[in-house]
């Protein structure tokens, strides 16, 4: 096979163009192509300003988000009944395939785990990681979860308590209620429990997974086989050049659409909550306007962090973010009830792992409306978050083996998750089992966590951290999602001009306006299942093709006692 000049195939030349990526350090198996990061690009100054941009894939997303936002506003009057009837139509009639997918890719995740394949370097052989533990996984969880932590940490618990709790009715021989499986009604107990896992069911294992598998297939194949860093490179096994052609640029087209809903999803809820709790705390009128400035506001703040890069903006925003966030779960659990939420983080596992595999099954569901309401809805949005949270997660990932990366980027992401819903959620069902206390259990969805909070002490303060949180959340997520999102628009290249980050990022605000005005929380939700939708099954093809791309990568020997006595060797040599 002729090797073109400048590659040595299987490994990297000191003067390939890679688009800003950091070579490998040690042996990997690099893919041998022609093609060159940025050769489709158009690159120009405008001004003090360059661009540098792939002329299919930008054009063409750009003109689309561009048509919808404009469409959205011109008809928000009339539009929202359409989003409303789509949202309902794809999660009852795609239910099964979300709940499928995401168990497909829960297994494969944690086949690698316990395979040969695990062993495999990101970045190559030799690779050190880029970031200490602390930064990177405050960096992947920020970006994982964000806003959406705040909006449902209480609200997720409390919706499937009182609906378990209510028990199962029925209508013309249709279940009407919203509980999860078989409910339990009238047994506090119960409901509690079963509340608990349906609500982690939702945030552990299987959200993970989908970033981790989507993560893990961008870092391979642009740190190790040498593509740009971009949707279309995982497909490299399965579609070979064609990747270059329309068939890559669909797929990037694709995964930017999907990330601008998927952001501007959890935008909305970042938005209406803030509104929320500025009503509730300060009587500022809850309303379209003040959710819009406050979009407006919070993304000229994300313009600042845009432009102190990834180092300067996103991973201190995240540090503090995740600070912030740790001092209200520690002070959640202290001012709680401290020795039940304590003794329930190990129950809720247990009930988790309990009740997984009814929860997870997608076929035969006497649960319509939680697990087309609720289930479906989420693992699409996982989904559509996925381009944006897989790619961040990768690019800070170099050095780590694929065995460590799997299990952190979802074993202690889950654990996180189930400590917070349990500190958040179970403090509110405390409040109501045992306390009498009625006003969360009767709140709005984005006023569950400043009700709860009312009644704890320093609820004033405590309620303005809350708010604080969902605003920085909301900055790291619009930040790094225009990282994203420019990344795959400039054809792979990470050292892109700024001004484009600028760009996408202001157009995530404007996407979540529109969706504010054209529809509210609905139109939001119809959005994110509408790209989760296309995008499932890129994922699906996209685990195949990672195999076969980590089936061909070279990865040390697992290391064997030699029988012989003497100083262990050093981890970090």
């Amino acid at each position: 096979m002729p090797v073109r000049p400048g590659r040595i195939l299987g490994e990297f030349h000191v003067n390939d163009n890679n688009g800003g990526i950091q070579r490998p350090d040690g042996k990997v198996k690099a893919i041998d192509t022609d093609y060159q990061v940025g050769q489709d690009n158009i690159a120009l100054k405008v001004g003090p300003l360059g661009l540098d941009i792939h002329n299919r894939v930008f054009a063409i997303s750009g003109l689309l988000i561009v048509l919808f936002v404009v469409l959205t506003l011109t008809f928000q009057n009339s539009i929202e009944p359409f989003f409303t009837g789509l949202r309902n139509w794809l999660t009852s009639s795609m239910d099964w395939f979300f709940i499928a997918s995401s168990n497909f890719f829960a297994l494969v995740c944690l086949g690698l785990i316990f395979t040969p394949l695990g062993r495999v370097r990101i970045g190559g052989t030799e690779a050190k990681p880029d970031y200490g533990y602390a930064g990177w996984m405050a960096m992947l969880f920020a970006a994982g979860m964000g806003i959406g932590l705040l909006f449902f940490g209480v609200s997720e618990p409390m919706s499937h308590f009182s609906s378990a709790l209510g028990g199962v009715s029925m209508e013309n021989g249709v279940r009407t209620d919203w509980a999860p499986l078989g409910g339990a009604e009238g047994d506090a107990a119960a409901a509690q429990a079963l509340g608990m896992a349906a609500t982690i069911y939702h945030w552990a294992l299987h959200p993970w997974c989908i970033y981790a598998l989507l993560a893990l297939g961008l870092a391979i194949f642009s740190f190790n086989k040498g593509l740009p860093l971009t949707m279309r490179s995982i497909f490299y096994p399965l579609f070979g050049e064609r990747i270059w052609g329309w068939t890559g640029h669909v797929i990037d087209i694709l995964a930017i659409i999907a990330t601008i809903f998927g952001l501007a999803a959890s935008l909305g809820y970042g938005a209406s909550q803030a509104a929320s709790g500025l009503n509730f705390l300060f009587d500022v009128p809850f309303t379209d306007n003040t959710q819009v400035l406050l979009i407006l506001g919070i993304t000229a703040l994300a313009l600042i962090s845009v432009a102190k890069g990834l180092d300067g903006g996103v991973k201190r925003l995240s540090e503090i973010n995740m600070g912030l966030a740790a001092l209200l779960l520690v002070f959640i659990i202290v001012a709680g009830p401290t020795a039940a939420l304590i003794k329930g983080f190990f129950n809720n596992i247990v009930t988790y792992l309990e009740y997984i595999p009814a929860l997870s099954v997608p076929f035969g569901r006497e649960d319509a409306n939680y697990s087309q309401g609720w289930t479906a809805f989420y693992l699409a949005w996982w989904v559509s978050w996925s381009p944006f949270v897989g790619m961040f997660i990768a690019r800070i990932s170099r050095g780590r083996t694929v065995r460590e990366f799997v299990v952190c980027v979802i074993l202690i992401p889950s654990t996180v998750c189930v400590l917070w819903m349990t500190a958040f959620g179970g403090t509110a069902m405390h409040q109501y089992i045992h306390d009498g206390y009625q006003a969360v259990f009767n709140a709005e969805l984005p006023l569950k966590l400043f009700a709860m909070l009312d009644v704890m002490p320093m609820a004033e303060i405590t309620s303005v951290v809350g708010i604080v949180l969902v605003v920085v959340f909301f900055i790291t997520s619009a930040d790094s999602g225009s990282l994203v999102i420019d990344t795959i628009a400039a054809g792979g290249k990470v050292n892109a001009p700024t001004v484009q980050r600028v760009f996408w990022c202001s157009f995530t605000g404007l996407v979540a306006i529109a969706l504010l005005l054209g529809g509210g929380l609905a139109a939001t939700q119809a959005m994110a299942v509408t790209t989760g939708l296309p995008f499932t099954m890129v994922l699906l093809l996209g685990t195949f093709s990672l195999i076969k791309g980590l089936m061909s990568e070279p990865r040390k020997p697992a290391s064997k006692p030699s029988g012989k006595s003497g100083p262990l060797p050093s981890a970090a040599k």
